[in-house]
């Protein structure tokens, strides 16, 4: 049985101003980010611009929740973990934030792309690109016990960067089982991806007394896209796994199925292989 270790996974500082594409700066962070996505499917990146932003985001996130019930009722979205968001103060806030955060994900996105090769497909990953900010807040526990707050799961887009108050719960798991706490500084993001590289299976786990509120920036295929694996990703190590396919099509397919509990990572692959399986 795995137990919780005070391992860390890999801080990235992206707050250097010479880092440029093709400077020295560049290439070392980028080595950086694919030694510790392929080592733990994940890091915490150091982004100072955000700090401007972290008082307006969090208590735009604290107004937001503290909306009344049927204020949040008249924007309900149907489909799966999509929420509210009140037209006021606070999405101008929050449309900052995504600018921000969005900036960072294309540099460490431009740099993955660059460290398997395939920085000729920025342009068509970039276009076909869909963000999604979702708010989100666990309540303390109400005992003093350790409470489960989210159960552990893998996420279905292509990355995810977290931002979160000074509460932390935020666990990961590494590659060999063990649980690791995550303790990001302020102005750092825990950013993964789903794909070739590692996709590390998380959750949250509450204790104490205050609640824990969080941002996450998720990118996803656009729906029509058509996702097939690059040429060069193809070799006699690494065949073909998945027929391509829209990825808003089997979000379709793998949220027909799912029921409320959690669903771990054998179930995304389980349905993926199920959908799209070569």
């Amino acid at each position: 049985m795995s137990s919780t270790t005070p391992a860390m996974v890999p801080f990235i500082d992206f707050s250097n101003q010479n880092l440029k594409p093709g400077s020295p700066e560049w290439d070392l962070v980028k080595s950086q980010v694919r030694e510790a996505l392929e080592e733990y499917g994940c890091f915490e990146a150091l982004f100072d611009p955000i700090l401007e932003l972290r008082k307006a985001v969090f208590g735009a996130l604290q107004e937001a929740f503290d909306l009344p019930l049927q204020t949040k009722k008249l924007c309900v979205s149907d489909e799966p973990f999509r929420g509210y968001l009140n037209p006021s103060s606070e999405t101008k806030t929050l449309a900052s934030f995504t600018q921000l955060a969005s900036e960072l994900q294309k540099k460490i996105l431009k740099m993955i792309l660059e460290s398997f090769g395939l920085e000729k497909y920025m342009d068509e990953f970039i276009d076909s690109t869909n963000y999604q900010l979702r708010i989100m807040k666990y309540e303390k526990p109400k005992t003093n016990d350790s409470t489960p707050a989210l159960a552990a799961h893998c996420d279905t887009n292509t990355m995810t960067l977290l931002y979160q108050n000074e509460v932390n719960g935020l666990q990961i798991q590494s590659i060999d089982g063990e649980w690791i706490n995550m303790k990001p500084s302020p102005n750092s993001f825990i950013v993964w991806l789903n794909g070739r590289l590692p996709s590390p299976v998380h959750r949250v786990i509450m204790k104490g007394n205050e609640d824990r509120y969080s941002l996450g920036l998720f990118t996803r295929p656009r729906g029509g896209y058509v996702i097939k694996v690059a040429n060069e990703l193809v070799d006699d190590n690494n065949p073909i796994l998945f027929k391509p396919h829209d990825h808003e099509e089997f979000l379709k397919f793998f949220y027909s199925e799912i029921t409320q509990a959690a669903v771990q990572f054998e179930g995304y692959i389980t349905r993926l292989k199920a959908y799209c399986s070569v």
